[in-house]
C-alpha cells in the first residue's frame, strides 16, 4: 500500500470525510465488481456497496492497521453480501440462477448476457470458499497474499484453490 494511501486513511480515521471519499474512490469499482458477482445483479450490488461504505465509515476508527484497509473493507462487504443473499433466498424461497432480469438483458448485447449467465453458472458450481477466492482474485484484483490475509489461509493454499476452481469452471464452460 502506498504511503499516501496510508496517510489518507489516517486522516479519514481522524474524521476527515473528504479523505474517506478519496479512499472510497480508489476502491469503489473493485467493491462493486465483487458485490455484483457475489449477488448477481446491479441493484443488489449497489445496495451492498452503499451499506458497506456506510458501515466502513462508521467503524473506521476501529481499524488498527491502515495497511489492512483492503482486507477490512472487503470483509465488511462480504458480510453485507451474505446478509443480502439470505434475504434473496427468503424472497425466492429457493436458490436459482435467474440473475439476469429482462431489464438487464435488453441493455446488454446478447452475447454478453449469455457469457454472464455462463460465468454465473460456472461460479455457482464452486464451493463457497472456492467462489470467494475466484471473486477476490479475478473480480476484485487481489493477490494470493492479500486473499490469504483476508481468509486466514496461506498464499500457497489460495493459489492451489484458485487453480482448482478455475479448472472446474473451465470444464463446465467447455461442456
Amino acid at each position: 500500500m502506498a504511503m499516501s494511501e496510508k496517510s489518507i486513511i489516517q486522516k479519514a480515521k481522524a474524521g476527515d470525510p473528504d479523505a474517506f471519499c478519496r479512499i472510497y474512490e480508489q476502491y469503489k469499482d473493485r467493491l462493486f465488481r465483487y458485490a455484483f458477482y457475489k449477488l448477481g445483479n446491479r441493484q443488489d450490488a449497489e445496495d451492498a456497496v452503499a451499506e458497506c461504505v456506510l458501515s466502513g465509515y462508521r467503524q473506521l476508527s476501529q481499524l488498527r492497521d491502515e495497511t489492512a484497509f483492503p482486507a477490512w473493507i472487503f470483509r465488511i462487504l462480504s458480510g453485507v453480501c451474505a446478509k443480502l443473499i439470505a434475504k434473496q433466498m427468503e424472497r425466492r424461497n429457493e436458490a436459482t440462477l435467474d440473475f439476469i432480469t429482462a431489464e438487464n438483458a435488453t441493455a446488454d448485447p446478447a452475447d454478453m448476457v449469455a457469457l454472464r449467465v455462463d460465468l454465473m453458472q460456472a461460479l455457482e458450481r464452486l464451493a463457497a470458499d472456492e467462489k470467494e477466492i475466484v471473486l477476490l482474485s479475478l473480480v476484485a484484483g487481489f493477490s494470493s497474499k492479500e486473499i490469504a490475509q483476508m481468509t486466514g489461509s496461506r498464499p500457497g493454499t489460495v493459489r492451489s484453490k484458485q487453480a482448482r476452481s478455475l479448472s472446474k469452471m473451465r470444464a463446465f464452460l467447455e461442456q
